[in-house]
């Protein structure tokens, strides 16, 4: 950027001089005569004397010339190596994103990248997790993820090919936060349609759009609105809950909660609570959800644990990072 800016004074800076100094030796030059010398003499494609009718005009020629030509030669050449290398490191740049994003496997897809898509990234960032931004926004989605290493698609969200380049046949969530409720609508219908075991989760601006994406195939629909004033509401009325509650989400605890999977490969499939190593790992289990629907909150300790449970597990990072490592 620096050679770039250099190169272009330069060039301003000789052409300036050249127009001041035609204007001064050239018969009843105009600035725009001038303007028009320096430039053609400056490039080797003049067409006519010019400054060169006069003694003096020749003697400016003659040194605007020879110090002009090794000038302009090298500052074109600079500037033209910068943009020549600008375009070649945007397409490397690019091709070596689209192998990293191609090799992705149960990551996450965030479709928008303003305020709120920006927010989910950088949640997901501090957790260690993989996930692809989506955005037709060129110079903004280059800008912040080219910043901090994010993986990104310029494209359109609401087309297949845009979700296909962002991997969604391997993507394990996709959150749509497009500025119009129409948008993110057409985003879950095409995302439900190419990975129907995706985890959808849309913004809604407005609550009559809320029914209509849970329709469309969204697990969660999220009304920013809504939730804010909900959480206001509750911090009126229990703020130490929700200082509590707000642990596992603050930047750099040493708390998490999380949702544990199980699976049928899991190690505590079929197993009781009492049964599992939860307690001398550290962590708690503060509830059960069972695939039917059905809730244990809290669940007693001889609750059997079952393939496709979903544990809500409380503990140190650490410790819950070990167990999710684990349980595969």
């Amino acid at each position: 950027m620096r050679i770039a800016v250099t190169s272009i004074s330069l060039l301003f800076l000789l052409t300036l001089v050249g127009t001041v100094g035609f204007f001064l030796t050239m018969p009843n030059a105009t600035w725009l005569d001038s303007l028009y010398q320096a430039v053609i003499t400056l490039t080797t494609v003049g067409s006519h004397d010019g400054g060169g009718s006069t003694p003096e005009g020749k003697i400016f020629v003659i040194c605007y010339l020879a110090a002009g030509l090794s000038v302009f030669t090298f500052s074109a050449f600079q500037l033209g190596n910068v943009l020549v290398s600008a375009s070649f490191r945007q397409v490397f740049e690019r091709r070596r994103m689209d192998k990293q994003i191609a090799q992705l496997k149960g990551h996450s897809i965030i479709c928008g990248h303003g305020r709120m898509g920006e927010t989910i990234c950088q949640y997901l960032m501090e957790r260690g997790k993989q996930f692809v931004v989506v955005d037709i926004n060129e110079e903004r989605i280059e800008e912040s993820c080219s910043r901090f290493g994010w993986n990104y698609v310029i494209g359109d969200a609401t087309l297949d090919e845009t979700l296909f380049r962002a991997g969604i046949e391997r993507a394990e969530a996709l959150t749509t936060v497009l500025e119009t409720d129409a948008d993110n609508l057409y985003v879950v219908l095409s995302a439900n349609m190419l990975n129907n075991k995706l985890k959808i989760i849309a913004r809604a601006s407005e609550e009559k759009a809320i029914q209509k994406l849970e329709r469309a195939g969204a697990t969660r629909v999220v009304s920013p609105f809504r939730s804010g004033a909900v959480k206001m509401a509750r911090f009126m009325l229990n703020p130490s809950v929700e200082d509590f509650l707000e642990i596992a989400d603050s930047r750099g605890n040493e708390l998490q909660l999380v949702d544990l999977q199980i699976t049928s490969a899991s190690p505590y499939t079929n197993k009781s609570l009492a049964e599992t190593d939860f307690r001398a790992r550290g962590i708690m289990v503060i509830g059960i959800r069972r695939a039917s629907g059905e809730q244990l909150m809290p669940p007693p300790g001889n609750a059997t644990i079952h393939e496709n449970d979903s544990l809500f597990i409380f503990g140190k990072s650490e410790a819950v990072n070990a167990l999710l490592a684990t349980n595969v």
